[in-house]
């Protein structure tokens, strides 16, 4: 898994540990909330958080050398960390190899049941998605990167990459991320640019960050973001900010076949929906 951030607490560094931009300060909409004093955080909890992030879509099932190496932490205090992980049931044992279990779901259900995203934004974004037949997605940010934390519409035919609820995906390369980074004021909009990383995901993706800034800004002005090609070959995306009232941004968007968007009447009409469903989602975060 590769190393996003690294936090620093109580003196030492735990590599793979994903925090809020600003390195421990949390961002929102309205401004970087006090700074968390090294001697508040446990640095034993931190790492225990590195060995699960250290499972993702392309390591799922990982020994603990592996886990040491991606985590940057020693051996001995990787297999307590693992043992722990395994006593408490998130974690699961064969043999010499580990990988997460069901269990870990819990950790997000409280989030997700608590902002009501099952019960009360899905139906609606459903709602919207069946007016287009294009699947919806709903993004917040998370550290320096978009996670998905809905998903409804979804069709056999959808250009996917098999992105689901907690799904994380660029913030500069992508449609739904370059919307998220447009609802932040901006200072905390150019701190985002100037830091999330910038990975080449297809020939089209833009390296430039002046250029992904300019684009980010015309992102604000015309209300909606559009990229073509940058983060999946072929495929392009439409995403618009969902602006809640004294909430941190959000943004939904839909992504298709680029010969389809290629249209001007499908994309304006998929631009139109979406900034009517975004209103209807706003006033329910």
């Amino acid at each position: 898994m590769r190393d996003i951030e690294n936090a620093e607490a109580g003196g030492a560094v735990v590599k793979g540990f994903i925090g809020p931009p600003g390195g421990g300060a949390k961002m929102t909409a309205n401004g970087m909330e006090r700074k968390i004093q090294d001697r508040d955080i446990s640095l034993t909890f931190a790492k225990g958080m590195s060995v699960l992030k250290a499972f993702d879509t392309s390591s799922t099932h990982l020994t603990l050398p592996q886990i040491a190496r991606t985590t940057g932490l020693d051996r001995a205090t990787t297999r307590r960390l693992v043992l722990t992980l395994v006593h408490l049931g998130y974690v699961k044992q064969e043999d010499r190899v580990f990988s997460l279990t069901p269990r870990i779901l819990v950790l997000a259900g409280g989030f997700l049941q608590g902002r009501q995203f099952g019960k009360t934004i899905e139906p609606v974004i459903r709602s919207f998605s069946n007016q287009i037949s294009e699947p919806i997605s709903m993004a917040m940010v998370d550290g320096d990167q978009a996670v998905y934390v809905a998903h409804a519409g979804a069709r056999a035919n959808s250009v996917s990459i098999g992105f689901t609820v907690g799904s994380k995906l660029s913030l500069l390369s992508s449609a739904i991320g370059r919307a998220l980074v447009a609802g932040y004021p901006a200072g905390e909009a150019e701190k985002l640019i100037a830091t999330a990383p910038l990975v080449p995901f297809t020939n089209a993706t833009s390296m430039d960050r002046d250029a992904i800034a300019a684009d980010i800004t015309a992102t604000t002005q015309r209300g909606y973001a559009y990229v073509v090609g940058e983060f999946e070959a072929g495929v392009a995306a439409v995403a618009v900010p969902v602006r809640p009232d004294n909430a941190e941004p959000n943004a939904i968007g839909v992504s298709g076949d680029a010969s389809r968007f290629e249209d001007p009447k499908v994309r304006q009409n998929i631009i139109e929906t979406l900034r009517e469903c975004a209103k209807v989602v706003a006033e329910l975060l």
